[in-house]
């Protein structure tokens, strides 16, 4: 775990912009009639419109995506009572987690009130701005009646995080953890530490998922609440235990089943976990120091499930697991309320989530080869991106099966779409390329079946529905990696093409390529040797029909690999030379950049065919190319050199494709600039346009321009290198390549094939 010092934490919350939020505008405002729409006189009309209808400030405003962060600073983290203002960073880190996380736009409100009853005026009074209120910091027992009250006299959302999250967390956790340990909820004995609002809040979900009242033990400061002891809160009454037999907490752990921590550090020793039952689980919940330390409980007893709410050791309780997407699952069905149903379906999407293999995703960000269901990981990681779509979609069902939603989902399968786009988790573009790669999935070949990305990429593409992956590699390796990865090897072909069962098709395939290529040099025993290689072997299978695409690149240099393509399958006629794009989706656009991967250093005739397969390949994507030529001269400024070049194929390609929007050379800023480039120069062919396509004039210029898109910018999806001009539907990856990323290119594999299938004969332009 990296350690945090004051001076940094200061420095991060001091530097540039104070603060760590701000208001960004979502509608235009550079014009005098966007900013009359805006404000006076344009913005009267939604007004009318609400006060016809309250409702429609859901239609017309923020209100709907809009959650308060409202706390009194009463009880700020483990610092106590520290005042409003002082809990303001905090504040301010919630509501960037609302949004970094589901998409929720929250404002931080610190009210300087101790007073319950005043403070509930005010949150009344400012409710109106909101879709939901998320209540923070707020010390015991006040939350209680403060959360209460406001429950039942808004009609919006209200839950208190410190109570609820780390509840609906920890639930799904233990849920889990029994599964594990192979215990019954109903048999088990609980002992909770710690009688504030996250315990009370804790035990309570816990026994409406089975956990026996009479099996529960809560401690205070004072030791084990018991029924006999005077001046105890209602809350605590709740969970007082008739037995006289137990007063302090050593008594109470012997032969329990579950610790629940919500207290403080150090308080439970290893003689005390040595006490417990058989496969104890442990939820050390005080932070930053646990009840006992990860390492202290796992020397006592090997066998302990341990949760802590820290980040560097299994199974953290982190409430950002939860509230991001409750919220945003009750502000989407306009939720009046988040009430026990939806708490409860949030717990049960969680520990469903866990039981899941896991993205790739979460694997790399942990540095791990893959996160199995088991005694190290029962909770899902706050990166997996998967909650925002089961925990919202759960949340927003149990909200209109119980009756709270006013803006009832009708199509679930948009819904989940419309969620994984706002978190730039996939686009309507890559959704796109999947169901059409869908309609008719191909037989994809994987060369190399033996890496674990590229195993488990084709097993998430067998998944998809996109394709029939066929791995190449070690037939026992390929199974025994499976195994450990928890991927299912079901429908899918695996050839070990060194086998002598398949000394036939290496032979086969030997005598096609030494034929056709016999006037270059080739012998039959130089193409049966090459038959070993996986790439060779791969590409002769879709040359002579027996696969449809292959995805090749994660161990090869690309060198070698463009060697082979252009031996085994060819370019396709009337090219010279074939290339790679890649497209980078983006918020403003889709960008298709070449050539990324294939040509050092292209002369006039290979840009010129760059040129011709970009404006092809833009078209099998479905867009109209509009094609900017880039050098660092504009339109002749330097009539030496590269700019020449680039020049001169501008020409040819205007003169040969009159109604193609092509232009050039010119510079970078003038071709993604159409205002500057009209104005300076008003002649060029793409006047009035926005372009699409980027054609930079060698290898280190292209190749740069897209990784350093893919490296600054957070949003949007990069997909290539796309190949264009081989005679087969022959795909690249590269060794930093994600499971995600070669799914995307065996979608566009897929539909490579299937053009390839329906032409039978190319066309250029």
């Amino acid at each position: 775990m990296v350690k945090i010092t004051k001076e940094a934490a200061l420095l991060y919350h001091s530097q540039g912009k104070p603060g760590k939020i701000e208001v960004v505008p979502t509608k235009p405002y550079r014009t005098q009639t966007d900013l009359s729409l805006a404000y006076s006189p344009g913005v009267a009309e939604p007004c009318l419109e609400i006060q016809k209808n309250p409702q429609d400030a859901y239609r017309y405003t923020n209100k709907g995506n809009l959650v308060a962060v409202i706390s009194n600073g009463t009880a700020v983290l483990g610092l106590g009572d520290i005042g409003a203002v002082s809990g303001k960073p905090v504040m301010e880190g919630k509501s960037l987690l609302f949004k970094i996380y589901a998409g929720v736009d929250a404002f931080d409100i610190e009210v300087n009130e101790k007073d319950p009853e005043r403070f509930i005026q005010a949150v009344k009074a400012i409710a109106p701005t909101f879709g939901g209120i998320n209540l923070e910091d707020i010390k015991a027992p006040e939350c209680f009646e403060i959360e209460q009250r406001l429950k039942a006299e808004l009609d919006i959302p209200v839950m208190h995080d410190d109570q609820h999250g780390t509840a609906i967390i920890s639930a799904a956790g233990l849920i889990n953890a029994l599964k594990v340990a192979g215990k019954n909820i109903e048999d088990v004995r609980l002992v909770v530490n710690g009688a504030g609002a996250a315990a009370i809040s804790c035990t309570k979900l816990y026994c409406a998922f089975g956990v026996k009242h009479e099996n529960v033990l809560m401690l205070d400061s004072k030791g084990v609440i018991t029924a006999d002891r005077p001046n105890l809160t209602e809350q605590k009454r709740e969970f007082a235990t008739s037995r006289t037999d137990v007063h302090t907490l050593e008594e109470a752990v012997r032969s329990a089943d579950v610790f629940v921590g919500l207290s403080k550090g150090n308080v439970l020793t290893q003689d005390m976990v040595r006490s417990m039952a058989e496969r104890p689980i442990i939820f050390a919940l005080a932070n930053p120091v646990p009840e006992i330390s990860y390492e202290d409980a796992k020397a006592a007893r090997p066998d302990v499930l341990m949760s802590t709410g820290r980040t560097d050791y299994p199974n953290q309780i982190n409430n950002v697991i939860g509230f991001p997407y409750i919220f945003r699952g009750a502000l989407d069905v306009a939720a009046a309320a988040i009430n026990e149903e939806m708490k409860m379906a949030a717990v049960r999407a969680i520990a469903d989530l866990a039981r899941r293999p896991v993205p790739d995703i979460v694997n790399r960000a942990y540095h791990v080869r893959n996160f199995t269901f088991g005694p190290d990981y029962f909770i899902p990681k706050p990166v997996d991106p998967r909650l925002i779509t089961e925990v919202s979609m759960a949340v927003a069902k149990a909200a209109m099966e119980s009756g709270v939603a006013r803006n009832p989902i009708t199509d679930w399968k948009a819904y989940r779409q419309r969620l994984r786009e706002m978190m730039g988790q996939e686009s309507k573009f890559t959704q796109n390329l999947y169901d059409t790669a869908r309609l008719h999935p191909k037989r994809v070949v994987f060369a190399e079946g033996t890496h674990p990305t590229m195993l488990e990429a084709a097993i998430r593409a067998k998944e998809e529905g996109i394709c029939h992956p066929i791995l190449l590699g070690n037939d026992v390796q390929i199974r025994r990696m499976a195994t450990e990865m928890h991927l299912n090897l079901e429908g899918v072909q695996i050839l070990n093409l060194r086998e002598e069962s398949q000394n036939e098709t290496r032979r086969r395939y030997a005598e096609i390529l030494a034929r056709k290529k016999q006037r270059e040099g080739y012998t039959l025993q130089e193409a049966i040797d090459k038959m070993y290689e996986r790439n060779y072997f791969g590409m002769m299978m879709v040359e002579t029909g027996d696969a449809d695409a292959f995805i090749t690149g994660l161990y090869t240099k690309y060198s070698n690999t463009i060697k082979v393509a252009k031996e085994v399958v060819g370019i396709r006629p009337p090219y010279k030379h074939f290339g790679t794009l890649h497209l980078i989706n983006s918020k403003k656009g889709i960008y298709f950049i070449a050539d990324t991967l294939i040509n050092r250093h292209p002369g006039r005739e290979a840009l010129l065919d760059i040129a011709k397969l970009s404006a092809s390949t833009v078209r099998f994507f479905n867009r109209t190319p509009v094609i900017a030529m880039l050098s660092y001269s504009n339109f002749g400024t330097d009539p030496t050199g590269t700019p020449a070049t680039v020049h001169d194929v501008v020409a040819q390609m205007q003169q040969e494709f009159p109604d193609l929007a092509i232009d050039g050379e010119m510079q970078l800023n003038f071709a993604m600039d159409r205002e500057l480039r009209d104005d300076k120069y008003p002649f060029t062919r793409l006047k009035g346009l926005d372009v699409n396509t980027l054609i930079f004039p060698n290898l280190t210029s292209a190749n740069s321009s897209y990784k350093i898109v893919k490296s600054m910018v957070d949003e949007g999806e990069v997909i290539g290198p796309i190949q264009m001009g081989l005679n087969k539907p022959i795909h690249f990856t590269d060794f930093e390549s994600s499971v995600r990323d070669i799914v995307n290119i065996t979608a566009v594999a897929v539909i490579d094939a299937i053009v390839e299938e329906k032409m039978n004969g190319r066309t250029t332009l």
